[in-house]
């Protein structure tokens, strides 16, 4: 078994420590070179070595049954990334069970698997593909063939090599990693079936809806219950981790040979094209060993606004206080920010979010009392800047702003910031006279108080005149 190494990337610490041997771009990343196990055949597979080696990986080579072979070094992972090819064995060593390797997806360890029909599946990795809810056909020998799309060239006959467009969105708001115009060669597939309960599960290339799986030495004219048919049969799969871990299963290892990298195929209408093998190949261990599709979250603040409302979008927002505040109260307009960026290959650059899809924003306590999309009001070069201007609900207690961005192909995001939110103090409340509805209170006690005073005057100066007697006084 062979081994290929690439720049070390910790998720834990991902894009936070200082580096040297960075090129000034990405100086503030830490990068090393480690080993990465891949079980390598026979030179078969030369032309994928100079590949990754030039984009920085170190290749060794194991054997799968060697007893010196471990995955882990005091309690650590040995190893970034594992690339498993087919072994001539029909099992694979002590260090390769399914409970380790689900380990080393614990650890935020990446597994790039490939399969072949030639060479049947050992019983520990179907033990380990059960666990992730992707299905292989019982028959080990079973392989897809399209009676409709092959290399009319290569399998005349045996329709078993499929000629296959390059990925595209599996949705509208999902970013495509595995695109292009160029058409790929999947000779002897096999067929994976991927479970609907996990939301981890992501096909990266489908078959056609003529395709089906079946196994060859069964000489049946007609293939009643086939495992798989059409696109139900995913070619290319893919399982991140809610730690952000990747696991690629590659159903054909033969696609990966050098003789299918460059090569030329004929269709069956008889067009001849070029195979987009090798950079199909880049595309899939460069998502698979986080070269793409990894965010990197820069600065997040909020603090005390002042919406002026004299000028559009965020320039009507002033800030009020100091950044970061622990407490806030009911009823503040309050602004939140945060700094994203999208690492690709070898520097960082600005997060685009697609139209159909939005960057949102949280205001939690239990329940989210805000969920808003956060609109990107500017650029770095390698960053762009969201925001998001709101009034504090009008309840208080421990709340979080909180952005929980989980899309499939990229890293997770999950970011929380605690603030309390307080309610009004006795002299915070607005005067009497500030409230419109109270002015007829106001009114009727000051009328009140009018005609109590008229009452009393009118009372005072309305003493009845009395008469002087006009008799004598008798004594």
């Amino acid at each position: 078994m062979g081994r290929i190494g690439e720049p070390r990337y910790a998720f834990d610490r991902l894009l936070t420590a200082p580096d040297s041997s960075a090129t000034a771009e990405m100086g503030h990343l830490k990068k090393q070179v480690v080993t990465v196990v891949l079980h390598m055949q026979d030179a078969r597979y030369k032309a994928l070595r100079p590949d990754e080696a030039n984009r920085g990986y170190k290749l060794t080579f194991e054997s799968p049954k060697n007893d010196k072979l471990a995955l882990f070094q005091h309690g650590e992972r040995a190893f970034d990334h594992i690339l498993l090819l087919p072994p001539k064995s029909k099992g694979l060593g002590p260090a390769l069970t399914p409970k380790l390797l689900l380990q080393f997806i614990n650890q935020n360890g990446n597994i790039l698997l490939t399969l072949s029909a030639d060479s049947p599946t050992p019983t520990s990795i179907s033990s380990l593909l059960l666990e992730l809810d992707i299905h292989l056909p019982p028959d080990r020998d079973s392989l897809v063939v399209d009676h409709f799309n092959y290399d009319a060239a290569s399998a005349s006959e045996k329709h078993d090599v499929l000629l296959l467009p390059q990925g595209s969105r599996i949705r509208s708001d999902v970013k495509n990693y595995f695109g292009g115009d160029g058409t790929i060669a999947f000779p002897r597939a096999v067929a994976q079936e991927l479970g609907n309960s996990s939301p981890l599960l992501a096909p990266i290339l489908r078959a056609k809806s003529t395709a089906y799986s079946y196994n060859p030495k069964d000489e049946a004219e007609v293939v009643e219950d086939p495992f798989a048919v059409g696109e139900q049969i995913s070619l290319v799969s893919s399982m991140q981790a809610r730690n952000s871990a990747r696991f690629t299963v590659f159903g054909s290892a033969e696609a990966l040979e050098n003789k299918w990298f460059d090569s030329k195929v004929k269709s069956v209408d008889g067009k001849d094209s070029k195979t987009a093998n090798r950079e199909f190949a880049k595309q899939i261990t460069a998502w698979t060993f986080m070269e793409l599709g990894v965010l990197k979250v820069g600065r997040v603040e909020h603090h005390l606004s002042s919406i002026t409302g004299d000028a559009a979008g965020n320039d009507s927002v002033a800030q009020l206080g100091y950044l970061n505040p622990t407490i806030y109260r009911v009823k503040n307009d309050v602004t939140f920010n945060i700094e994203v960026s999208e690492y690709t290959y070898d520097h960082l650059s600005p997060l685009k979010v697609d139209a159909s899809d939005a960057l949102q924003l949280e205001f939690t306590m239990l329940s989210p009392y805000h969920r808003l999309d956060l609109i990107p009001i500017s650029q770095t070069p390698n960053s762009t800047i969201f925001s998001s201007t709101f009034k504090l609900p009008d309840q208080h207690g421990i709340f979080s702003f909180r952005v929980n961005h989980k899309r499939p192909f990229l890293t997770n995001v999950d970011i929380k910031r605690e603030v309390t939110v307080r309610h009004f103090a006795h002299d915070e409340w607005p005067r009497s006279w500030e409230i419109s509805a109270g002015w007829v209170w106001i009114a009727g006690v000051w009328i009140t108080v009018a005609g109590w005073v008229a009452f009393v005057g009118i009372w005072l100066w309305s003493e009845p005149a009395y008469e002087q007697s006009k008799g004598k006084k008798m004594q």
